[in-house]
């Protein structure tokens, strides 16, 4: 690691430290004799010793060694921060710290956010380690963004700033005078819920049928996120996990929570964008990776004794 500031002797020792260069004062030699070429901090991989010039090329051309961190859909902020750590990017809680606190990062588009969660945008980032948590978490934010002006959730205006974009006068009720910070968040939901594409625009009208109608959620996921947050989650949920003091308890308190619950993908941002027409109010697992539908508790519980039945076969 080259940091800003070191002089072309301290870079010279670091890599003859390195075993990258055999003598320090061909290194400096060659650096004052190429007119004192700008030396890039940062950090350089060398798989094996090297050449002063081809040194010198790199270090001039800044061929920093960057980490990858793959950020799958529906990672948490504390996935990813876990992934950061992984890669060798720093302490996990550095980034968990940014991530929980430094929301001026969208504050135009969501003012009301509690975190950056559900602004993460999973995908595969490359940093290096001269990168700030604030910066890689910036560059999530605007990969959000990016997507977010493709599929019309967010849209620039002539000024430059950030405004909701309008929605299909077909969409539901609920859903046209939503804004990004509620789509979000549902979408959220949707992307624990569910795996399965086909079936991701029912799965958000079945949410958004029950916010029609001021009935709970019920969502497990939003359980686990408010255990997760509280640090109590052990890795199951308990009947008595259901009464958790917590707003983003869905069981507990009707209505959306008060922040997603982990970073949607496009095709689900779409899903909450665009939910199917239906007279859902529930489902249920079907043991198959799929899920069954029901307009009716009757049905629903009906699914539900199919789904268990099923599970004991196995």
């Amino acid at each position: 690691m080259l940091r800003t500031g070191y002089s072309t002797r301290h870079i010279a020792s670091e890599l003859k430290s390195a075993g990258v260069i055999r003598s320090e004062d061909a290194f400096i030699f060659w650096h004052y004799l190429r007119h004192r070429r700008s030396l890039k901090a940062g950090e350089y991989l060398f798989e094996k010793p090297a050449n002063t010039l081809d040194v010198q090329g790199r270090l001039g051309r800044g061929d920093v060694y960057f980490h990858t961190v793959v950020v799958p859909e529906g990672f948490t902020m504390f996935d990813i921060a876990r992934a950061v750590e992984a890669a060798g990017l720093g302490p996990g809680q550095d980034f968990l710290k940014v991530a929980q606190t430094d929301t001026s990062l969208i504050s135009d588009i969501a003012p009301h956010a509690p975190s950056l969660e559900g602004y993460l945008f999973p995908d595969t980032y490359q940093f290096s380690r001269m990168m700030t948590m604030r910066e890689m978490a910036a560059a999530m934010v605007r990969q959000f963004r990016e997507v977010g002006r493709q599929i019309g959730l967010i849209s620039p205006t002539a000024g430059g700033e950030l405004e909701i974009a309008k929605r299909p006068s077909a969409m539901p009720e609920v859903v046209a005078d939503t804004d990004i910070e509620k789509t979000v968040i549902m979408a959220s939901i949707i992307e624990k819920e569910t795996a399965v594409a086909d079936e991701r625009p029912l799965v958000a009208s079945v949410y958004y049928n029950r916010l029609a109608k001021n009935i709970a959620l019920d969502a497990d996921p939003s359980v686990i996120y408010a255990e997760l947050l509280a640090g109590t989650y052990t890795g199951a949920l308990h009947h008595d996990d259901m009464q958790f003091p917590s707003r983003y308890n869905t069981y507990k308190y009707p209505g959306l929570p008060p922040g997603p619950i982990g970073n949607p993908g496009q095709s689900v941002l779409e899903a909450a964008m665009h939910p199917a027409q239906s007279d859902y109010y529930y489902f249920v697992a079907d043991a198959e990776g799929h899920h069954r539908f029901a307009q009716t508790i009757e049905e629903h519980n009906k699914n539900v004794a199919a789904y268990r039945r099923a599970v004991r076969g196995k």
